[in-house]
């Protein structure tokens, strides 16, 4: 796939200027009928997206579907039924010192916006946050991933099918595209990647004061303790981890187990794994594989950093990776200080001499860079205990991943994980400005407020 020239990408920037300058974006209406018409694109062009995927990441249909497609098309229909009610402007208390003035929240648009979205989740990763900019009355241009071509050239035809480019425009290319895109000023940059491309992200942001929204990932960690259910942990566990064969940025990163249920974990894991995707996972149309051959290399370069204790196949040929549990990995080395993004799976072994099981993993959490995820399996107020303890994005307790699932709670990072949130009106908030107004009558002028401030020790008391 060409490189999109940077000349090409001034005239896309201009031309969204421009359009976005003639107030085009702001009716409403406007916004209101682009939803329905992305909606309509969605639907049309489902069965290719699903195609591509399957072509790039050997996503199955019905992966593809439940982790990419309907949570787009959940969050345009979401947003075509309350963008009325969000866009509306907020009547706010005055106090007497203000009288006779009415005071306001008025929500607009920030204007230009980029958005840069990774391989993991192409689909959903990178339209889900275009529908906060249309609802929002953004203009946008999208940066897919390369790594994707398949997936990324897909939704390039859709968007300049459905959208004029002077609004909503695709640019493709390598990380000298990005280079080309950061120079350019925007009145936001969405985000979505690795917290080292993000620094450089941030740092570009900086130069033209632009806000930014960060969605990274990091090591989010999984605790099990004693007092899990151990066979419906290890099911929850083995679907979160080889959902995407483990290339999720909330996939549970590694694991903090009580010594007393880590054998029982060890085979109740195992045998899941095959009951999701049979004796031959390889064989499973299901399985996802590795997006390229450098990640191949890096995931499977795991294997030497610890004891392998269930799984370890690989074929780099077809970039498979079986899910892998391992055990006795030293904490510094690559597989506990890198984002795993893969189907490897370090267990770190604890148990409650000398110190609460709770509080050594407290201890091991919170002595690390904030989580995109954090995952509790045990009792559950220890775990709220725990979660009050630690800090993360987001989380789960007896289970993973599913909070991404809630449309109706905000999705984001914190510290190294990101910054900002979005999905549902926090999608709408991400893209506008509360801009407060206040509205003075003109009836009357009291005269407390001018020099030489007469009244002044009765003004002080209203104050």
């Amino acid at each position: 796939m060409d490189n999109t020239s940077t000349d090409r990408i001034l005239s896309i920037s201009e031309a969204q200027k421009e359009f976005f300058r003639s107030g085009a974006t702001l009716d409403v209406c406007f916004r209101k009928k682009m939803l329905r018409k992305f909606l309509k694109a969605m639907e049309k062009w489902e069965s290719r997206l699903c195609d591509a995927l399957w072509t790039d990441l050997h996503k199955s249909y019905e992966e593809a579907y439940l982790t990419e497609i309907s949570i787009v098309t959940g969050e345009i229909k979401n947003h075509i039924r309350h963008i009325c009610k969000w866009s509306r402007k907020e009547r706010k208390h005055s106090p007497l010192k203000l009288f006779p003035s009415r005071s306001y929240i008025v929500k607009e648009p920030l204007g230009n916006t980029l958005i840069i979205s990774p391989w993991n989740y192409p689909v959903q990763l990178l339209l889900n946050p275009l529908v906060g900019a249309i609802s929002a009355g953004c203009t946008a241009v999208l940066k897919p991933s390369p790594y994707v071509p398949t997936v990324s050239k897909t939704i390039e035809d859709m968007i300049k099918e459905t959208f004029d480019e002077r609004y909503i425009a695709v640019v493709q290319g390598n990380r000298n595209v990005n280079t080309a895109l950061l120079e350019q000023r925007w009145d936001l940059i969405f985000f979505t990647g690795s917290p080292s491309l993000a620094k450089t992200v941030m740092a570009a942001a900086a130069k033209n004061l632009t806000p930014v929204v960060l969605e990274l990932g990091g090591k989010s960690p999984c605790i099990i303790d004693k007092t899990a259910d151990i066979a419906l942990t290890a099911r929850r566990i083995a679907w979160g981890k080889t959902l995407n064969s483990g290339q999720t940025c909330i996939a549970p990163d590694y694991l903090l187990i009580h010594k007393d249920v880590k054998d029982a974990f060890v085979k109740a894991f195992t045998e899941e794994v095959k009951n999701l995707h049979g004796e031959d996972i390889a064989a499973d149309r299901h399985y996802v594989r590795m997006v390229n051959a450098k990640a191949f290399e890096r995931v499977t370069g795991y294997f030497k950093d610890g004891k392998i204790v269930s799984g370890g196949g690989s074929d780099a040929a077809t970039r498979f990776i079986e899910p892998t549990l391992m055990d006795e990995v030293p904490l510094d080395s690559p597989l506990m200080t890198e984002e795993i993004f893969g189907p490897v799976f370090p267990m770190i072994t604890l148990d409650d001499e000398g110190n609460s099981f709770k509080n050594k993993v407290i201890e091991f959490v919170t002595n690390r860079e904030k989580p995109l995820a954090f995952y509790y399996f045990g009792k559950e107020s220890e775990g709220w205990e725990i979660i009050r303890r630690t800090s993360s994005g987001g989380g789960c307790i007896n289970d993973v991943i599913m909070h991404i699932a809630n449309e109706n709670v905000p999705f984001g990072g914190v510290g190294n994980s990101g910054m900002g949130m979005y999905h549902d009106k926090e999608s709408f908030e991400a893209f506008s400005h509360r801009r407060s107004i206040i509205a003075t009558g003109t009836w009357i002028d009291l005269p407390f407020r001018y020099m030489p401030y007469k009244l002044f020790g009765l003004v002080k008391k209203i104050l």
